[in-house]
């Protein structure tokens, strides 16, 4: 456990019911608003909340829904450049992670600077516009970190871009903005989230402040997330998911992911798959080779998920199966994909995959037990 750690979190966070009529008080002060969001979330009516609010507020608006899922650099890029013509100083991002991922670009972004200099030197962005998070997915954690995921066409690899200028000045987090969200969608964004709790909990760089976030999120999570995303009606469980998804962003930007993570960066940059469904995959395999390295972690979340006292008698190890068991039964019962079959990914492409993810050091050196090529080969040759 590291020694000397920090946190950094968005400076204001609203959460519960009807925390949406918190937009009135934010946007006090401000002329017009860029909405940030996707044509999905534009034409769903998930957007009225916001909109709605914008105009009560007495400011303009202008909309940006043109940023597909899961962008490449150029295509952030775009969004940008069209971004800096409105005039708007404030941006609200309504969406996943790929659109508060870009928002947050936005943000940084002063005159001559481009997406590519950030991939050369993230800290050259400094704040120039604030910024209200909207999350409408329980799961990437985007509106509370400081990164920004763009995929690289010509490494066949998504990277992620950190500077602490792209925290939120402003969080909602409400949960009629996920009531609709489908299930697939729903259940892969949650597993998302069950990975960001899991691996800060696990990682090289987990401190006091990462586990006190990372442990209430798996927590939170291993209670809700299948009734969150099979009920439509069970707010209460979603809200529990919004904030479980929340404190995970928040643990990463105090920790950080691991081999999870590190190994799903070239399933999205060269195969395109999502960025949720190639960590729910990914997750039972690592942390099956994680298992050894990290009984004591697994045991203190078997603890907190189980603090009936269940657990009383129970070995490190016998905890350590039982959490695992728990994920794989989530995957199952959520019906997440767990191989990359129909994927498109073939064994021939193996050396090509660990190659790539061997590139994603950042975060493979959080991982509690060294990944080896060759783990890595294997771990990959599990899903195939």
């Amino acid at each position: 456990m590291l020694e000397r750690y920090s946190l950094k979190m968005p400076g204001n966070v609203y959460c519960g019911e009807n925390a949406m009529e918190q937009m009135e008080r934010i946007l006090q002060g401000h002329r017009k608003a860029a909405v940030f969001t996707d044509r999905g979330i534009a034409a769903s009516g998930i957007l009225d909340y916001p909109l709605e609010q914008i105009r009560k507020a007495g400011a303009d608006s202008v909309l940006f829904s043109d940023l597909p899922a899961e962008p490449t650099y150029l295509q952030a890029q775009q969004t940008v450049d069209d971004f800096r013509s409105s005039g708007a100083d404030l941006i609200v991002a309504v969406g996943g992670g790929s659109v508060m991922d870009a928002a947050k670009l936005a943000s940084v972004m002063s005159d001559g600077l481009t997406v590519k200099d950030l991939l050369d030197d993230p800290l050259a962005g400094k704040k120039q516009v604030a910024t209200l998070m909207i999350p409408t997915t329980a799961g990437t954690g985007a509106e509370a970190t400081p990164n920004s995921i763009v995929s690289v066409p010509e490494k066949e690899l998504k990277v992620g871009i950190v500077n602490p200028e792209m925290i939120a000045d402003h969080v909602i987090l409400d949960g009629r903005m996920i009531k609709k969200l489908p299930l697939s969608i729903a259940a892969a964004t949650g597993v998302d989230a069950l990975c960001h709790a899991v691996e800060c909990f696990t990682s090289n760089k987990a401190n006091p402040f990462s586990d006190l976030f990372a442990l209430e999120a798996a927590r939170l999570i291993f209670e809700n997330i299948e009734t969150a995303c099979l009920d439509q009606d069970a707010m209460k469980a979603k809200d529990n998911m919004l904030r479980a998804a929340f404190y995970g962003g928040v643990a990463i930007t105090a920790s950080g992911t691991t081999a999870v993570h590190a190994l799903s960066y070239p399933l999205g940059g060269k195969y395109h798959i999502a960025h949720g469904v190639s960590n729910a995959i990914l997750l039972l395999p690592v942390m099956r080779f994680n298992r050894d390295a990290c009984l004591a972690e697994f045991s203190r979340i078997y603890d907190a998920v189980y603090a009936d006292g269940r657990g009383a008698g129970r070995t490190e190890e016998e905890k350590a199966d039982a959490v695992l068991k728990r994920m794989e039964e989530i995957l199952h019962r959520l019906g997440i994909p767990v191989s990359l079959t129909g994927f498109g990914v073939n064994p021939t492409d193996l050396d090509t995959l660990v190659e790539a993810g061997m590139q994603v050091t950042r975060l493979l050196s959080n991982n509690k037990k060294a990944v080896t090529p060759e783990d890595a080969k294997e771990i990959y040759r599990q899903v195939l």
